[in-house]
């Protein structure tokens, strides 16, 4: 036995057991990375079948009004991780993984299978519904497998399906979707979901959910200031890497000039970064979240900067895509740390809720950036405005720090009620 995130005694397993379980929920983070992150590499695909008309009065266009694709999921995964953490807290984890997985695999085969563009959005979002409590279920069990102060590290340890999803899974994923059609690419990932619920129900031990939680108690995490702020950095910060990420495919083409068939590359080269940065990136969370955070956004910042500089030669596009990659990665995990740290005891609210921050950071980026897109702003401009929007997360960081800090001082000089200090 040994204790959980709360402090409860759960059952010891062997070592063999946990990496099995850990590599179970991982595989759950590649396939949600394989249907987040797959259609920036097919929406000139996606824009031509489905936006007919706009593709012919203009190819920036249409790929422009195809980014809300991109939006409506992002917007699935605000509302749901938020809910289904709230109204899932009680349930034993594991039926709550398996049954957030079915969702999965329901919404990705109708987003692969309906015939116009509108009933497409609307099973994007319903398929970024899971998301968020995937996520963050899959952290605390995690946590709960690993054992005291490794937070970090268990929700790198999930992440890290989504980061290898970046090196392999979605430039596989775009290339059949380039050669055989974007709704192959769908049905495929619906079958990775389909191999997860199978991992899952065989490899991951049952844990209980928190029998003390409420939705009011898990709710009660939005009545903290702080909480806000920890939301607002997560989803300006990071809106900053999907303004850019989301235009990949085009900037690759349009502004550096190499054939589609680059596309793919880039997306790898962007997912070795992604794999290194977020490895690096939870044991440096454990080790001072503040810093992290900083740090992270920093480097975000100075990544697109030099993406931007250099992204019209080639070897500019994979440095800078590499470093964006490494940043973004190793500044997740810090995050979800940060918020569970302020929603004080609302864990499971707190963890899936990251998810929500970090994808209205995906909706706003990838809507503000198709926006300056079609204003006439260039194929460079969601670059610009993914630095500006790194750098407000980075100034939101600095408020709630300093507001905290300033907190904890005067927390410190009230006198003891219990007169230890006299």
């Amino acid at each position: 036995m040994g204790p959980d995130v709360r402090g409860r005694d759960v059952p010891a397993h062997s070592a063999a057991r946990i990496r099995v379980a850990l590599l179970a929920l991982a595989v759950g983070g590649f396939a949600i990375g394989s249907t987040e992150f797959v259609a920036m590499g097919v929406l000139p695909e996606i824009a031509r079948d489905l936006l007919p008309a706009a593709w012919a009065r203009s190819h920036e266009d249409a790929v422009a009004q195809a980014g809300v694709l991109v939006s409506a999921y992002a917007a699935g995964v605000v509302v749901g991780a938020p809910l289904i953490a709230a109204i899932g807290a009680r349930m034993p984890r594991k039926r709550l993984l398996l049954g957030l997985l079915v969702a999965f695999v329901a919404a990705t085969v109708l987003t692969a299978v309906l015939p116009t563009f509108g009933l497409v959005v609307a099973a994007r979002f319903v398929a970024g519904l899971p998301h968020g409590a995937y996520f963050g279920i899959a952290a605390l069990a995690a946590a709960e497998l690993l054992g005291p102060g490794q937070r970090g590290k268990a929700a790198a340890a999930v992440l890290g399906g989504l980061t290898v999803a970046n090196v392999v899974g979605v430039p596989a994923i775009t290339a059949i979707g380039q050669t055989a059609g974007w709704r192959v690419a769908y049905l495929v990932v619906a079958a990775a979901f389909a191999v997860t619920f199978v991992a899952v129900r065989q490899a991951v031990p049952a844990s209980p959910g928190d029998p003390t939680a409420s939705v009011r108690s898990e709710l009660a995490a939005f009545t903290r200031p702080q909480v806000w702020l920890a939301v607002g950095l997560g989803a300006i910060g990071f809106g900053g890497l999907f303004s850019a990420y989301t235009y990949i495919a085009p900037i690759t083409t349009g502004v550096t000039g190499l054939a589609a068939g680059a596309v793919p590359i880039v997306l790898v080269v962007f997912g070795v970064g992604m794999v290194i940065g977020n490895f690096a990136g939870g044991p440096f969370a454990d080790r001072g979240t503040r810093r992290a955070v900083l740090v992270g956004m920093v480097a975000v910042a100075v990544s697109l900067g030099v993406l931007l500089a250099a992204g019209a030669t080639p070897a500019g596009l994979f440095i800078g895509v590499l470093m964006v990659g490494v940043s973004a990665a190793a500044l997740g995990p810090a995050i979800q740390l940060r918020l569970m740290d302020v929603a004080r005891g609302s864990t499971t609210i707190a963890a899936a809720s990251t998810h929500s921050a970090l994808n209205i950071g995906n909706s706003l980026g990838a809507a503000v950036g198709g926006a300056a897109i079609a204003a006439g702003w260039g194929l460079l401009a969601p670059i610009e405005v993914g630095i500006a929007m790194t750098l407000a997360g980075l100034v939101i960081a600095v408020v709630a720090f300093t507001a905290e800090r300033r907190g904890d001082l005067r927390a410190a000089a009230l006198p003891d009620p219990s007169g230890a200090n006299a």
